[in-house]
């Protein structure tokens, strides 16, 4: 019955850019980038129990890669690649940084490695800075190459009309995000229930018993550092194409910084710790209030000075980490479960 009503969520899904004006579906798309990110931390976290503050990071990594991979050649790197091919290696580059991070993953855990994992954040704010050839520096950036899909544009070029409908740009680019949203979610939940899932669980639980059960952890825990980082490297291409520009960080509270990382760990917290679904639903709270309040901003008259949406947004879900850590430590996820197991 639970997969039967996916069919109606998949119908209003695909239905929304007929009617929904352009700032709505950019604040859609938004979440969908969210949730991608947060379903990667929440395999890492919530499965194999590694806390990691380091997805701002493999977010760089992947809208860097896929910038570089599919710019023209000129006064900034650029090989010229298709852009799915582009796609593909900066989610393949992005894991490979996550499995160079392995070595340290295998012997740290806990805080240790929280620590640890942040430092790669302050790292990325440097790289991103310096490497001007690649970034195109924090003044100017730099655009990446529009979208294609066997030679169909993911922009404003040429004319494509469903229902009356004209799809341009924002339109087209909503599919693309609720496609690859669609397929990283297929792949989390297929790992979860595989026994490259129980492995991590296993290596969570205890560690000891796993190895004595032939559970290399070490292996563990690198592996399932780098299938995070590539689920983050493809936020970080949704994130660069989201903005249309790839601009490095100035500071280290900026789109790919530590805040960004922070926000990555509240959804998987408000949405359940290992939950893949609980990890999109917490997406939808962390990056779709600020979207939503800044929407509605103007009609509300609620904020004035320095009394923002993104600043309200904060306090609302940083209250709700700490509703779930007192009243529900599963989040979202296991009030869900406790919903449906009080229907007849």
């Amino acid at each position: 019955m639970s997969r039967l009503l996916w069919i109606p969520v998949a119908i209003v899904l695909l239905a929304l850019p007929l009617y929904l004006d352009a700032s709505w579906l950019k604040a859609g798309q938004y979440m969908m980038i969210g949730a991608v990110g947060a379903i990667g931390l929440t395999l890492l976290s919530g499965q194999a129990g590694q806390l990691s503050l380091a997805h701002g990071f493999f977010l760089l990594v992947g809208a860097t890669s896929y910038t570089v991979l599919s710019g023209p050649t000129g006064e900034l790197v650029g090989l010229g690649l298709d852009p799915l091919l582009s796609l593909v290696g900066a989610v393949v580059i992005s894991a490979l940084a996550g499995m160079a991070f392995g070595p340290v993953a295998g012997r740290l855990r806990g805080i240790y490695l929280g620590v640890a994992s942040l430092s790669l954040v302050f790292l990325g704010l440097y790289l991103g800075q310096a490497v001007e050839s690649f970034t195109g520096g924090t003044s100017t950036g730099r655009a990446p190459a529009t979208f294609e899909l066997f030679g169909f544009s993911f922009s404003n070029e040429g004319e494509l009309v469903i229902a009356g409908v004209p799809l341009r740009g924002t339109e087209r680019l909503w599919y693309l995000f609720l496609a690859l949203l669609a397929l990283a979610y297929w792949l989390a939940r297929g790992a979860v229930g595989a026994r490259v899932g129980r492995s991590w669980r296993a290596v969570r639980d205890n560690e000891a018993a796993a190895a004595a059960m032939g559970v290399d952890v070490r292996r563990t825990k690198a592996t399932v550092f780098a299938v995070s980082s590539a689920y983050a490297g493809l936020a970080g291409v949704m994130t660069v194409l989201w903005f249309d520009i790839l601009k490095p960080d100035e500071n280290e509270f900026g789109t790919y910084g530590v805040n960004t990382s922070i926000a990555f760990l509240a959804m998987v917290i408000i949405g359940g710790l290992g939950s893949v679904t609980g990890a999109v639903v917490g997406a939808l709270v962390v990056y779709g209030l600020p979207q939503v309040l800044t929407l509605y901003s103007t009609d509300l008259g609620w904020f004035t000075g320095s009394v923002t949406p993104v600043l309200v947004s904060s306090f609302v879900y940083g209250a709700a980490i700490v509703l779930v850590v007192l009243f529900e430590p599963g989040g979202l996820a296991a009030l869900g479960r406790r919903i449906k197991e009080l229907r007849p």
